[in-house]
Formats: C-alpha cells, structure tokens, sequence
C-alpha cells in the first residue's frame, strides 16, 4: 500500500529537521559576532561556523530554554585547544551565554602584562610588528595594530589603545590552574577575558572557529547594501 504523498513530504521534512538539529549540537554551528572583544580579527556583524566536535562535543547545557540550565559533560575530542586557536565557549559566569575568544595559554603557563604586552613563561607571547595606527569610529579612539608571529609560525593581528592611559599596562603573573586554559580578546584594551574573571576550565568549551560565512556592517545604512556587506570577509578562514 503506497504512502500518502502528504504523510510522505511531512517525514521527510521531519527526518530533515532532526539532521539539522543534529549536525547544529554535535557537528557545526552558527554564531554571530554582537562585540568588539575580537577586532579585527572578528567584527562585529561577523557570522560564522564553529566546529564543535573538535574539542569533543557538548552534552546540552539548558532543557528548552535558557532559564532552565542543567549540568552538562564535554566528552573525549581529537584534540585540545592549543595556543592561539580561537575558541567558542560558554562564560562561566552564565553558561547559557556563549563567548569567544583566543586562547593565549594552557595549563602550567605563567602569563603577565609588562608595559602592555603579554609574556608567556617568561617568553614574549611572540615576535611583534607595530603596523600602524588609525581611528576606530566605533570605539572613538586611536587604535594601534601589531602583527604577532609566533615560534611555530602561527601569526595573527591584536590591537591596543593607542594612547598608554587607555592600556591595561600590568598585570599578572598568573598561573593557569590545571584543566582549564586562558582567554583573551585580540582587541587588548576592550575585551572581557580571562584576565577579569580569571582562566576558563575545559568544561565549558565548545569548540574552534572555522569560517565566516556573511558579514554585516551594522554602522552602514541599509540603502548603502553594496558597503554595508563586507564582502572581502565572506568565507574567509579565521586565523
């Protein structure tokens, strides 16, 4: 006896939606980016994919919604986040919030600020090139770019106030506890990291950012489409 063409397109759109939702919690998912913590390195208005399988996936965190959180495992993944991977999580104190930030150290390192630039073990956290500085319209100031090229070759750019009243100078040492690893923006002087509310433990993680995929100028008019799109960032790699 043939199926019911409608019962037929009901099942499949029912067998569809459970891959989705199954491929959104263990596999990839999506993620906006609502601040600046990441710039330039992520903008706000960035929309990306994080693959959440990497560091080991996720048992779920809240039961159909976010004032219902219940406790949550991160299982065995094929790898560990290492230094300068950019890494999605959810902030320990409000794991129905997911941040995003890069990993600066892991457990063991002694971490601390001198004269506004981070050490690692007593090791620069890498070579750093000044590029040059300019006037960032979102946050009113002058904003200084310095590429950072580290001992395996891994390189990434990371901002600081221009002007030494607005750095965060010092700070530190500190040592990372065991099982748990350190966070921070590349925006150094306007990101809320690890340095305010200390290092993350592993349980929180959820995984690496991969690509972003669309990306939105939210200071641009919605008549000015063709600037309001940035369409140099469309799946480009997050490094």
């Amino acid at each position: 006896m043939k199926k019911n063409k409608t019962r037929e397109f009901f099942e499949s759109i029912g067998v569809a939606l459970i891959a989705a939702l199954i491929i959104r919690a263990l596999v990839i998912q999506s993620y906006r980016i609502p601040t600046g913590s990441m710039k330039d390195t992520l903008l706000i208005g960035d929309f990306l994919l994080v693959n959440k399988f990497i560091y080991g996936i996720n048992t779920p965190t809240k039961l159909f919604v976010k004032s219902l959180p219940i406790p949550s495992k991160r299982l065995p993944g094929f790898k560990e986040p290492r230094r300068g991977d950019i890494v999605v999580f959810r902030f320990p104190n409000d794991i129905t919030v997911d941040y995003i930030k890069r990993c600066v150290a892991l457990a063991g390192d002694t971490l601390e600020l001198r004269d506004a630039r981070l050490y690692i073990n007593g090791a620069a956290e890498g070579t750093e090139e000044f590029l040059e500085t300019k006037w960032d319209r979102e946050e009113s100031r002058n904003i200084s770019y310095f590429r950072i090229t580290k001992e395996d070759g891994q390189q990434y750019i990371i901002r600081r106030a221009a002007e030494p009243r607005y750095q965060m100078r010092s700070w530190g040492p500190y040592v990372v506890p065991p099982d748990h690893i350190f966070m921070m923006g590349d925006n150094r002087d306007n990101s809320y990291d690890s340095r305010m509310w200390k290092a993350l433990p592993d349980e929180y993680i959820v995984g690496q950012a991969l690509v972003i995929f669309f990306s939105w100028d939210k200071m641009e008019s919605i008549f000015n489409i063709h600037r309001k799109i940035r369409w140099g960032r469309i799946f480009s790699v997050i490094r």
